[in-house]
């Protein structure tokens, strides 16, 4: 059994966790403002940081602060769309990243939308992705309110579908969720009532202390006690926790959220005469500038440069057609200029590609004269250190048959670990793999190392002397 130290008993002891029995039966916390909700979570995810995956759903930004100690990746969804949302739920599944998702910088009907988005793309998972999870959502009222809001019925019916499938459907694909919330009323029914294990903290309208009582299997003559909790003190009961409800005292945490709690700070003392200057000062308001006409915005650079094509041919017809074919060392060397350019190696590719476009049409090429996906594996091969002639040989072209199957974000780290193992070469430091997947952090990096293991087309081996890579199907080795 695995298990973690939550906090202690009534008498001092020790009161554990079972984790592979939480990830099957779910957890529900209850608590008002101040009863020490997010201590619990932020206890619970610390303890089980190198356990199991973690997900979790901040709407507050109080859990950024796990990227500094436990590596989790932090995505902030004010520029993000709802579209990269879902994708980003389903990648952090198949590369079992632990994720805080912050929704602290925009607005509750973009953090229905984005939480909505980002919990359905997990959900939606290959089978062959549902590894366990430990979803953590605080304030799960907001993205499952049993009554409408301020927020679209269109938000809240995707945020409310996201949740219920989590608690009600999650268990099967290895999404175990834990929900906080401030008042059991608030949160929707068929959402609550799918877990098993509870934790009720401090509360004192007498619905919700009548109500835990009865999750609880308490007494309601003993339901007056949860008024009388401490900060961090909650009663436990489940199959994870503790099969009669047991108080228990939350254990420390290591790190900490960056909002602080109010802090009492003496006044100054400011005659009511400078104050009322200070307060009632006259505002200058401006007389604002005429409005200039509006002028339809120029067309971009290539399509200019296929205007003025266009206007020559039409000026001065050619007697015959002319079709200028693409020369392949031409291509490889345009290419080869574009990922030779500063900070290449970290644009996304719809910028490098329209650079290489760009490029093309200057030297009296078509736009279109490389496709997309052909350019990506060029690109990819030249990353990876090949030169022309050696990137039509039979055995690169094995090498990027496998690349082909592989999700796009990590063909170029496969083809340089391809190259390395073909040359005999060194395994590539975790700096070369991270250029090679267009990241700065390491981290993320050496993941894709045990992801390409996972899907079976590597073999990698630490030793004491460093990295080793094999290429599966193909015998290659890095010395």
């Amino acid at each position: 059994m695995t298990s973690i130290v939550l906090g202690q008993g009534r008498d001092g002891s020790d009161t554990c966790i079972d984790l592979p029995e939480l990830l099957a039966t779910r957890l529900l916390v209850q608590g008002n403002s101040g009863s020490g909700k997010s201590h619990l979570l932020r206890r619970l995810l610390e303890q089980t940081a190198t356990l199991v995956q973690q997900v979790m759903i901040d709407p507050e930004g109080d859990f950024v602060t796990l990227a500094d100690h436990y590596g989790h990746l932090v995505i902030d969804v004010e520029d993000q769309s709802e579209a990269s949302l879902r994708a980003a739920g389903e990648r952090v599944r198949a590369h079992r990243a632990s994720v805080v998702l912050n929704l602290e910088q925009v607005e509750a009907e973009m953090q229905l939308r984005a939480a909505g988005a980002f919990l359905n793309g997990m959900f939606e998972a290959p089978r062959a992705h549902w590894y366990p999870v430990l979803v953590v959502v605080d304030e799960a009222q907001l993205f499952a309110p049993v009554a409408g809001g301020d927020t679209s019925d269109e938000a809240r019916r995707l945020s409310l579908g996201a949740m219920t499938n989590l608690m009600c459907r999650g268990r099967k694909r290895g999404l175990a969720g834990v929900i906080a919330t401030q008042r059991l009323a608030k949160l929707a029914k068929n959402v609550a009532a799918e877990a098993s294990n509870f934790l009720m903290g401090r509360t004192f309208l007498d619905i919700d202390m009548a109500r835990a009582a009865d999750l609880l299997g308490m007494e309601r003559r003993a339901a007056e006690s949860f008024r009388d909790l401490a900060r961090g003190q909650f009663m436990a009961l489940g199959p994870a926790l503790s099969r009669r409800p047991k108080l228990v005292t939350i254990g420390p945490v290591t790190t900490a959220s960056h909002a602080t709690g109010p802090v009492l700070v003496p006044l100054e003392p400011v005659s009511a005469e400078d104050l009322r200057d200070i307060i009632l000062e006259p505002v200058h308001e401006f007389t604002p500038r005429p409005r200039r006409e509006s002028r339809p915005p120029p067309p971009d650079l290539l399509a200019q440069l296929d205007a003025y094509g266009a206007e020559r041919e039409a000026e001065e017809p050619a007697p015959a057609a002319i079709v200028v074919e693409a020369d392949p060392d031409q291509l490889w060397l345009l290419v080869a200029e574009v990922v030779a350019g500063e900070g290449s190696d970290y644009k996304p590719l719809a910028t490098l590609y329209q650079d290489f476009q760009l490029r093309a049409r200057i030297q009296g090429l078509s736009r279109n004269v490389l496709e997309l996906g052909p350019f990506h594996r060029m690109l990819a091969t030249i990353r990876a250190g090949l030169d022309r002639e050696r990137s039509e040989s039979e055995d690169w072209k094995q090498a990027q048959a496998i690349a082909a199957t592989l999700p796009e974000d990590v063909q170029g780290v496969f083809l340089l670990l391809a190259r390395t193992a073909l040359d005999g070469e060194t395994c590539p430091g975790d700096e070369a793999l991270a250029r090679a997947y267009g990241t700065h952090s390491l981290g993320r990096a050496r993941r894709q190392l045990n992801y390409l293991e996972e899907r079976e087309v590597i073999v990698l081996q630490e030793t004491p002397l460093g990295r080793r890579v094999a290429i599966v199907g193909l015998g290659w080795q890095t010395a």
